[in-house]
């Protein structure tokens, strides 16, 4: 057996240090297996653990270890609700929101978030923000889709946007591959318990406020408070108590919005990367945000959410050097192009 091979099996087997593998590959040459003298390792190798940044679920695979293949993996939003902020009442029936699913998933999309219930945010923006709906109408909303999608589209993941663990085991049961939780286990922390019952990916999102009564803003923030501190530490929380119920899955969105103002947005994109040392794939959504209009506003009129593509494609283009693997966005096809080009270019890069 070529030494050098030997090494690294040895390297793999007793968690072998890198720069201590050249002394071994010396003394494989020059003696027997028995004579070589292994450091002492008190921890199990990592790469011998499964890879926190490898999701999977029933026969899907998602590689999000950096750089991700393609740029990042698109996941494209579809909400089935009358009142959701950018394409409410659009895809209220089961076959307009089908084929807007296959839509996506023909222009690039390799998962697909199912949202029943609104979580838009109540100020100036958005008026009175979204209202808390029932169980029954989320179920009846959300499950029909999910019933086609799993059987019409096999390869593409199915995310559900919920906060509620009975639509999650519902949709899950169903065939949906994770779970997309905007309140990080805070409306409802059973649900870690019902996807680690289904080994299925959990997104913790950070969020102000809970559904039915979700500020704009926040109203305790202050030029002192650093938001990236806050914002990690809530996730550390959240974080602990999906492990706590067993969930080893895990993806962690900062929640672009979601309370946030929009100075405070944009800190958490530009500092995304001290969110990677928390150990899980990082999502990131910043497609038609109000934050982004507000950026994009020309004599204080902010443009239509349809209308800013090109300043979400900005946002996102740094939170994708800043370590994000995962993009949710409503305009696929723009945001694929956009990751084609990014992926060529950083491709050509002999660093």
């Amino acid at each position: 057996m070529d030494p050098n091979f030997r090494c690294y099996l040895l390297g793999r087997l007793f968690g072998f240090p890198v720069e201590e593998r050249a002394a071994c590959v010396s003394e494989l040459r020059n003696g027997p297996l028995e004579s070589i003298n292994l450091p002492h390792n008190d921890h199990p190798p990592n790469d011998l653990e499964p890879n926190r940044h490898i999701l999977k679920s029933r026969d899907l695979v998602l590689d999000c270890r950096l750089p991700v293949v393609g740029g990042a993996h698109i996941m494209g939003v579809l909400n089935v609700t009358p009142d959701s902020f950018s394409d409410g009442g659009k895809y209220l029936s089961v076959a307009r929101a089908v084929a807007r699913a296959t839509e996506m998933a023909h222009e690039g999309a390799q998962i697909i978030d199912i949202g029943g219930a609104s979580s838009r945010p109540k100020g100036s923006a958005y008026g009175a923000g979204a209202e808390i709906v029932s169980l029954e109408e989320e179920l009846r909303r959300v499950l029909p889709v999910v019933k086609e999608l799993v059987t019409l589209l096999p390869d593409v993941w199915i995310s559900i946007d919920t906060y509620r663990m009975e639509v999650a085991r519902a949709a899950l049961e169903m065939g949906a591959h994770m779970i997309n939780d905007i309140t990080a286990l805070r409306f409802e922390p059973q649900l870690a318990e019902v996807c680690a019952a289904f080994n299925a990916p959990l997104v913790l999102m950070h969020s102000v406020g809970l559904p039915g009564d979700m500020p704009h803003g926040l109203e305790s923030s202050s030029p002192k408070e650093d938001i990236v501190k806050r914002v990690r530490t809530d996730l550390e929380v959240a974080i602990n108590v999906g492990i706590q119920s067993g969930c080893r899955q895990l993806i962690v969105d900062p929640g672009f919005g979601f309370g946030k103002q929009t100075t405070e947005n944009l800190r958490l994109i530009a500092e995304l990367q001290e969110f990677q040392s928390l150990g899980y794939p990082l999502l990131i959504g910043v497609s038609r945000k109000s934050s982004v209009g507000e950026i994009l506003s020309s004599d204080g009129k902010a443009p239509p959410p349809e209308d800013r593509v090109f300043g979400s494609l900005g946002i996102t283009a740094v939170g994708l050097n800043g370590g994000a693997s995962i993009v949710r966005t409503h305009d696929v096809r723009e945001t694929s192009q956009f990751l084609m080009a990014l992926d060529a270019t950083r491709r050509t890069s002999k660093v």
